[in-house]
């Protein structure tokens, strides 16, 4: 059996020619290699946090949004101290972006077009910060 090796500079990714590869593996290793070329590192699991917060919006669950968004807040607080080192500039746009976000979830009547506007700022900013 012939294997094909693709190999990017945060991991491997292998498959066999003629087994047919999970469908979003592709997307997956295109996500990987944009993560790579972050300054500060694969921000992947923190941008899955928004588009779940995202979706919650969609759905018009603003509570469970919100509830959501805390889980990014604590972890991208955690990080802090892994990514800020690596760009600062970027950790922090990425960080206000957060912030706007927080602020119109928690807001004491959250307004669902503002909410999701924000969501929808804070993706395209980690995208942006994705591929400096």
């Amino acid at each position: 059996m012939k294997r094909v090796l693709l190999a990017g500079a945060v991991g491997q990714l292998t498959w066999a020619i003629g087994e047919p590869m999970h469908p979003g593996a592709a997307a997956s290793f295109l996500s990987t290699s944009e993560a790579a070329s972050s300054k500060l590192g694969d921000l992947s699991p923190f941008r899955a946090i928004v588009a779940d917060v995202s979706a919650l919006i969609d759905k018009g669950d603003l509570a469970g949004a919100k509830t959501r968004i805390k889980d990014l807040e604590t972890q991208w607080d955690e990080a802090e101290a892994g990514l800020k080192p690596r760009a600062a500039s970027d950790w922090h746009t990425v960080d206000k972006a957060i912030d706007r976000a927080l602020e119109a979830l928690r807001a004491s009547a959250p307004d669902p077009s503002k909410c999701k506007q924000s969501i929808a700022e804070l993706l395209s900013v980690m995208d942006s910060v994705g591929r400096s």
